[in-house]
């Protein structure tokens, strides 16, 4: 090869080099944040995203199913994920996380609850654990409300009804959204009517609706400890490698239950608030847990990351 032809295919080799490099690094600053319409997942998502733009990355919240947001985060269409409820979901993500498309990562708020609920009426009439459900099956018209088709908590229910768990045969899930049901639930609830539900917390609902979380569940529903949940993030595989910066937040980025009820309580009082202003308005009233985020964690361009999202917080909020 003569001088001039190495010199051409030196630019050119140079060229393409200069284009990939320009296309990894934008790549890299896109962040996808994989969520589920849950009041909870919606918030830390939202606060999430504002985040990574207060650092200077492109950043999206994607609603999806549990099951689509696992095969999103498998297959890289999406990098985290903040709301695996475990052991709740362990049926759904176990094999993502067994594989290795799925990185389970870090809990980010232990200490929940989620499992199947009654107004308190219920309760002190006699249906205080999942073996009385059955009993009181005429009252409760045979159903179980759930929330949205999909949802971990839906199939649990639907297994117990199945194989006929605590003697649930007879019964029907009914499913519909988060919002539709807690609106039946209050409804019920404020007519003295029977309903059994699937409850959680953090959340409102347990400041809106006085009601009791059923003893008596197990392993193979939600869990052996009456419903207590770990909430963890889940991230692709290789996103530590890909972007080692974003990474080492969402590593940080704890979600305290006080927390949380706070904000959904602030949702509650203030209509004209989103959720994730209202996660962002708490954030900014508590500086040190984005300080707290922030450790190690710099913007996009290598400065300080606190002060970015201080600035981020003053101009927004």
């Amino acid at each position: 090869m003569s001088s001039g032809l190495r010199r051409i295919a030196f630019v050119f080799f140079l060229i393409a080099t200069l284009c990939t490099s320009a296309i990894t690094a934008t790549a890299a600053d896109k962040i996808t944040v994989a969520s589920v319409s849950w009041t909870g997942v919606t918030i830390k998502s939202e606060v999430a995203v504002s985040v990574l733009e207060s650092l200077g990355y492109k950043a999206e919240n994607k609603v999806f199913s549990v099951p689509i947001t696992y095969s999103a985060l498998s297959t890289g269409d999406a990098d985290v994920f903040f709301g695996n409820w475990m052991p709740s979901m362990a049926s759904v993500a176990n094999k993502f996380f067994e594989s290795g498309k799925v990185i389970k990562y870090v809990a980010n708020m232990p200490g929940a609850k989620y499992t199947l609920a009654v107004p308190t009426f219920c309760a002190e009439a006699g249906l205080k654990d999942f073996s009385d459900i059955a009993k009181f099956g005429e009252q409760l018209d045979w159903k179980i409300y759930g929330i949205e088709p999909g949802n971990d908590g839906n199939m649990i229910i639907q297994n117990m009804i199945d194989k006929d768990m605590f003697g649930l045969g007879k019964f029907e899930l009914v499913q519909s959204s988060e919002v539709a049901m807690l609106s039946q639930v209050q409804a019920y609830a404020k007519n003295d009517k029977w309903i059994v539900f699937l409850g959680w917390a953090p959340h409102s609902m347990n400041e809106r609706i006085d009601m009791t979380y059923l003893t008596g569940s197990t392993d193979q529903t939600f869990g052996g400890n009456n419903g207590t949940a770990t909430v963890w993030t889940n991230v692709r595989k290789d996103l530590e490698k890909d972007n080692p910066n974003v990474a080492k937040l969402f590593k940080n980025m704890t979600f305290p239950v006080s927390m949380m009820n706070q904000i959904m309580t602030s949702v509650h009082k203030d209509k004209s608030l989103s959720l994730g202003k209202a996660g962002l308005k708490w954030l900014k009233e508590n500086p040190e847990m984005y300080e707290a985020w922030t450790k190690d964690v710099t913007t996009v361009d290598g400065k300080p990351a606190a002060p970015a999202i201080k600035a981020y917080l003053d101009k927004n909020v």
